[in-house]
C-alpha cells in the first residue's frame, strides 16, 4: 500500500497556517491519567514503602514482600556487563566513553569550577558552583530497554560531581534487561530500584524507608511518568516534559534518498505521534524522496507506525531557498536537525532554534541518540526556543558570592539605602545605613 504523506509549498499563500496544523500539538491533561496520578503520589507520600510495594506489585505483576528485595546491587549489575556479547559490551563501553568525554569537556567550557573577582575597594563577588546532592533517573522498561538513556542521564550527573544517582526501571513480570543493568555499570550508577511509573516518581520525590528522596528526576516515562514529574516539580527539579520525537531535515539535493527517507523513518518509528518533516529547494528531490519512502518501507519492522507517523504528523515541504528552509527551521524549533547540504555550516550560522544540529550528509540523527557524544535528551514541541539538551550544567547550582569590604559598604550602602526608601522598606535601609561611618 503506497505511503501518502503531506506535501507542502512555502511559495503557497495559506503556507503559514498549514504549517502551524502540521505543527500543533496538545498534550493536554487526560483527566484519568491526572485523577490517578495525584492518587499514587499522595499515597506513596503518606504510606511510603507499603504503597510503593503495593502498586509495583499490581502494575508489574511481581509478588515481592519487602522494597528493599527490589534493588540491584553492584554485584548483579557488573555481572550482566561481564555477561554480554564481546561485540556489545565494546558498543557499550565506546558509547559512554564518547559521551563522558563530551560532558567532561562541557564542564570545563561552562563554568562549572566557579568564580570570584576583587573590586578595587576589596569587595570581593563572584559565584560558586555545587553539584546536586542525589539525583534521580528514570529509565522506561518493559517491552522497551534504553540502556542509551540510562548513559545519557547518570555519566552527566557523575560528570557534574552529584555523588549518589539513584535509578529506577520497571520490570514486568519481573523480567529485567542485561543491556540496561550493563549501562548502569558503566555509567556508575550507585543503587537501582525495580520499580517504575508514577509510584517510582512519589517514591524518588518524597523518599520512603528504603528509597531516599532525591534533589532532581530526570529521564523519560509514559503519560503517568510524565504526569507525575510535573506534579513533583517544586518538590524536587525535573528536566523537562518530553513530548514526542521529531526531525527536520533541510536538504539541498544532494544526499542520496534513500538516507533521507531512513533519517525520517528513524523518527517516525518511535510512535505514531513522532514528527517527520523535509524542507528542500527542490521538487524533483522530494519527489525522490518520497519514492524512496515507499520502496524502503515494507522492509521495515515497525513499518505500520512509521505509516501512521508519516501519514498523520509527517511533511515534504517545497521552499523557495536554503535560507528560506532556516528561517522555518527557527519557526519549527525541531528536536533534531539535519542539514544535509554540500556546505551545511553557512546554514547552520542561520538556525537559532534547534535541541541538536547534525550537520552534513553523514551525520545521521541516530548517532545522535547513542555515541555520538552530546547529549540525546533535548527539547521537544518547539521548546528548544528556551530550552537546551540535558547536560552538567543539570546537575548542579549556583551560589552567589559577596564578601563586602569596609570600604564598599560605604558606597553600596548609600545606594541601598536610597533604592529601599524608595520601595519603603525601611527595614532594608537602615540595615545598610547602620555601616556607613
Amino acid at each position: 500500500m503506497t505511503l501518502t504523506i503531506r506535501r507542502l509549498d512555502s511559495a503557497s499563500p495559506d503556507f503559514r497556517p498549514q504549517l502551524s496544523t502540521l505543527l500543533a500539538f496538545e498534550a493536554g491533561a487526560d483527566e484519568a491519567i491526572e485523577h490517578a496520578v495525584a492518587g499514587i503520589l499522595a499515597d506513596v507520600k503518606v504510606r511510603g514503602d507499603a504503597a510503593l510495594l503495593e502498586y509495583t506489585n499490581r502494575y508489574d505483576r511481581l509478588h515481592a514482600d519487602r522494597v528493599a528485595t527490589l534493588e540491584i546491587d553492584q554485584q548483579a549489575l557488573h555481572s550482566a556487563l561481564n555477561g554480554l556479547p564481546p561485540a556489545r559490551r565494546a558498543a557499550l563501553e565506546s558509547a559512554a566513553d564518547r559521551v563522558r568525554s563530551y560532558h567532561e569537556r562541557q564542564k570545563q567550557e561552562c563554568g562549572s569550577n566557579g568564580f570570584t573577582y576583587v573590586e578595587a575597594d576589596g569587595t570581593v563577588l563572584g559565584q560558586k558552583v555545587t553539584a546536586l546532592d542525589r539525583v534521580g533517573i528514570y529509565v522506561p522498561g518493559g517491552k522497551a530497554a534504553y540502556p542509551s538513556s540510562v548513559l545519557m542521564n547518570a555519566i552527566p550527573a557523575k560528570v557534574a560531581g552529584v555523588p549518589e544517582v539513584i535509578m529506577v526501571v520497571p520490570t514486568p513480570d519481573g523480567v529485567k534487561n542485561e543491556l540496561v543493568l550493563a549501562a548502569a555499570a558503566i555509567a556508575g550508577v550507585d543503587r537501582v530500584f525495580t520499580v517504575g511509573g508514577a509510584q517510582a516518581v512519589a517514591a524518588l520525590a518524597y523518599g520512603t524507608a528504603t528509597i531516599p528522596a532525591v534533589d532532581k528526576i530526570v529521564g523519560p516515562g509514559n503519560a503517568y511518568v510524565a504526569a507525575a514529574k510535573r506534579r513533583v516539580f517544586g518538590i524536587v527539579g525535573i528536566d523537562m516534559i518530553a513530548g514526542p520525537s521529531e526531525i527536520l531535515v533541510i536538504c539541498d539535493g544532494t544526499t542520496d534518498p534513500d538516507w533521507v527517507a531512513m533519517d525520517l523513518f528513524s523518527q517516525a518509528e518511535h510512535d505514531e505521534l513522532a514528527q517527520s518533516i523535509l524542507l528542500c529547494p527542490d521538487a524533483g528531490y522530494l519527489a525522490a524522496v518520497e519514492a524512496s519512502i515507499n520502496t524502503l518501507l515494507d522492509a521495515m519492522p515497525r513499518k505500520e507506525v512509521i505509516r501512521v507517523s508519516l501519514t498523520n504528523r509527517g511533511a515534504l515541504i517545497k521552499v523557495r531557498s536554503m535560507e528560506e528552509a532556516c528561517g522555518i527551521a527557527n519557526l519549527i524549533a525541531p528536536e533534531h536537525l539535519e542539514i544535509s547540504a554540500e556546505n551545511p555550516q553557512q546554514w547552520a550560522d542561520q538556525v537559532r532554534h534547534a535541541g541538536a544540529m547534525f550537520l552534513g550528509r553523514f551525520s545521521s540523527e541516530a548517532l545522535g541518540d547513542y555515541c555520538a557524544g552530546p547529549n540525546h535528551v533535548l527539547p521537544t514541541s518547539r521548546t528548544a526556543r528556551f530550552s537546551s539538551p540535558l547536560g552538567v550544567y543539570d546537575f548542579q547550582k549556583r551560589s552567589s558570592i559577596i564578601f563586602v569590604s569596609e570600604a564598599g559598604a560605604q558606597s553600596l550602602g548609600k545606594i541601598a539605602a536610597e533604592l529601599a526608601y524608595g520601595e519603603g522598606l525601611q527595614a532594608h535601609a537602615r540595615s545598610a545605613e547602620l555601616r556607613l561611618k
